[in-house]
């Protein structure tokens, strides 16, 4: 059975939210607490934060809360907030070589500053479907918890440290292409400024950054098949929290806090473009809000394909990449669709009779239901 808003107005607009709230809440279950979708769902939220291009790991679960789990219309409700908030400070540029790492991975060396650091992850865990979530209690959880602190040896932990990187060890043997003096390194803020394309590459990170994961995966795997000029492997990948620096107005740096963010060096070879040059090493370069290990690769992978301009590869094509990987604006206009389109449908159906009419077929006559629809 279908309902339909049968008034016009703010009172549709009510009704609509009343039932949406219906079916959220419908089955009176216990309502969820936003604690436990910040620590239970970490992933959706990181995803939502990254979308959303705001830093708020609350409201992010605020909104999943909201939307019922639906990660598209939650980034869509925390960019929406993001719009109303005052920009007060612009924070100096976060360093990952102080992030205090949760996971660091290379698979260009197996020996890597520091060593890998598989940390969290489902790379190395079987995807079997284990039912025995579904009976889960608050007891089993504190069970796990004190079982897997007792296996830590505090003796043999050591002082927190940072690590060198994998490009460094590239850049002290002169394999890393140098950088083009002529590429443009204007630093663009895509939040308050239109896209122009040719863009600058600070402006299409911003765009990847907030780029929805999907999209972009679909744009470097296509690459990655074929259809696109990069192949690349992963150089070094990190998780974990970095130290955010601002300046007040008297012009000193004060700490703010650390945010979570992920990071992709993507390695890739080229060739100079002389006769006889010697191939290079170039990185492509992808960092989000939580951890997204997906969405760096692919940040990393078109990164590099959208220097080299190709229109007959979608995955080096700019504007092709930055317009149909951004989510929010993709999920809107695709749901636009859903709003009235009747005058324009008319304009079209009137148009076709027409041409009918002029090539000589006899149209049938209308039934009254149709005749009814159109009016």
């Amino acid at each position: 059975m279908g309902y339909v808003a049968v008034k016009g107005g703010t009172d549709a607009i009510h009704n609509s939210q009343e039932l949406v709230e219906f079916y959220r809440l419908r089955n009176a279950a216990t309502p969820l607490d936003v604690n436990q979708i910040r620590s239970q769902l970490r992933l959706a939220v990181d995803k939502v934060i990254g979308e959303g291009g705001l830093y708020a790991p609350e409201y992010a679960a605020i909104a999943l809360k909201q939307a019922e789990g639906e990660v598209f219309e939650a980034a869509f409700i925390l960019r929406a907030f993001r719009t109303t908030l005052q920009r007060r400070f612009y924070s100096e540029t976060i360093n990952t070589r102080e992030m205090f790492v949760k996971r660091k991975i290379s698979a260009s060396f197996r020996e890597i500053p520091g060593g890998q650091i598989l940390g969290p992850t489902r790379d190395y865990t079987q995807r079997i479907l284990d039912t025995g979530k579904a009976g889960e209690t608050a007891h089993e959880v504190k069970s796990f918890l004190e079982a897997f602190e007792s296996k830590i040896d505090r003796g043999k932990l050591q002082d927190i440290d940072t690590y060198g990187k994998v490009i460094d060890l590239l850049k002290q043997e002169g394999l890393l292409k140098t950088i083009d003096p002529n590429d443009d390194r204007t630093l663009t803020d895509i939040t308050r400024e239109a896209i122009k394309f040719p863009a600058p590459r600070s402006a299409r990170l911003q765009m990847m950054a907030r780029a929805e994961t999907g999209g972009l995966m679909a744009m470097g795997y296509s690459s990655m098949r074929g259809f696109g000029s990069a192949h690349p492997t992963v150089g070094e990948l990190r998780y974990g929290s970095v130290p955010v620096m601002i300046k007040d107005p008297s012009g000193r740096t004060r700490y703010a806090g650390k945010i979570e963010v992920t990071e992709a060096e993507m390695v890739s070879s080229v060739s100079i473009g002389k006769k006889n040059a010697i191939p290079k090493f170039t990185i492509g370069y992808g960092l989000c809000f939580g951890q997204n290990d997906t969405k760096v690769i692919c940040m990393g992978i078109l990164d590099t394909t959208m220097r080299s301009p190709d229109v007959n590869a979608p995955a080096n094509d700019q504007e092709f990449v930055l317009y149909h990987t951004e989510g929010i604006e993709s999920m809107g206009f695709t749901n636009h669709l859903k709003l009235p389109h009747y005058v324009d449908f008319q304009s079209v159906l009137g148009g076709i009779r027409e041409a009918i009419k002029r090539n000589g077929e006899k149209t049938p006559e209308k039934k009254p239901e149709v005749a009814e629809m159109e009016q």
